[in-house]
């Protein structure tokens, strides 16, 4: 039997990203076993959906924080105290610093193809939009690692959607949103089997000891 990695998901919205995931655990197509969902909003859909997968959820209210060093650090010391293997972004919106011991054990999905479309204020429908305005004749959505800057951590996988001549961003969307439910358990699956070296090559991993987010 494969090893699975213990994660920590990270949500602010609906939580299709997430419960994706969870969904694919449970089927054993992903190599996940889920710890807990911390969502940086009260009230959003994802936090019901992870509850009815069974899956713990924490709070952290970004509009509580003044700025996003206090926010981040305790998303971390929650983190810190569900000792992940990994920590996985899932449509999470909210700028983190990274304490450097968990450098290299963060993954986030972005749904374009990297480093195209990427940055501050690119998520969502708007990634689309912006994939149409520029007359863009394939797509896709990127996984990688994550690093301070936004979307710009190294590149583990992508996976490229044709543009068709009739999309709209709502159809596009749907379409890349298949890919992603393909290529986040996928990435999941390389980091639980070790096999992302040359990738983590770039990425110094340091060991987790007890206070390191402090």
């Amino acid at each position: 039997m494969r090893k699975k990695v213990r994660g920590v998901i990270l949500i602010s919205g609906s939580g299709s990203t997430m419960e994706n995931l969870l969904v694919k655990a449970a089927q054993g197509a992903c190599l996940l076993e889920p710890t807990a969902v911390i969502a940086s909003k009260t009230g959003i859909p994802g936090i019901l959906k992870a509850q009815q997968h069974g899956v713990p959820v924490h709070v952290v209210n970004r509009k509580d924080f003044t700025d996003a060093v206090a926010f981040s650090r305790q998303i971390f010391k929650h983190v810190q105290d569900l000792r992940p293997d990994v920590v996985l972004l899932a449509g999470f919106l909210s700028y983190l610093h990274l304490p450097a011991v968990y450098k290299g054990r963060v993954l986030n999905i972005h749904p374009s193809l990297l480093p195209k479309f990427g940055g501050k204020g690119m998520y969502g429908i708007k990634v689309h939009q912006a994939v149409l305005k520029a007359g863009e004749k394939e797509t896709g959505c990127s996984v990688h690692y994550v690093d301070e800057e936004y979307d710009h951590g190294p590149i583990i996988l992508q996976r490229k959607v044709d543009v068709l001549p009739d999309d709209t961003p709502e159809t596009l969307q749907a379409r890349v949103m298949e890919a992603e439910c393909e290529a986040y358990p996928e990435a999941v699956n390389l980091y639980a089997e070790k096999r992302l070296l040359q990738v983590a090559q770039s990425v110094r991993i340091l060991p987790i000891k007890a206070g390191a987010v402090d």
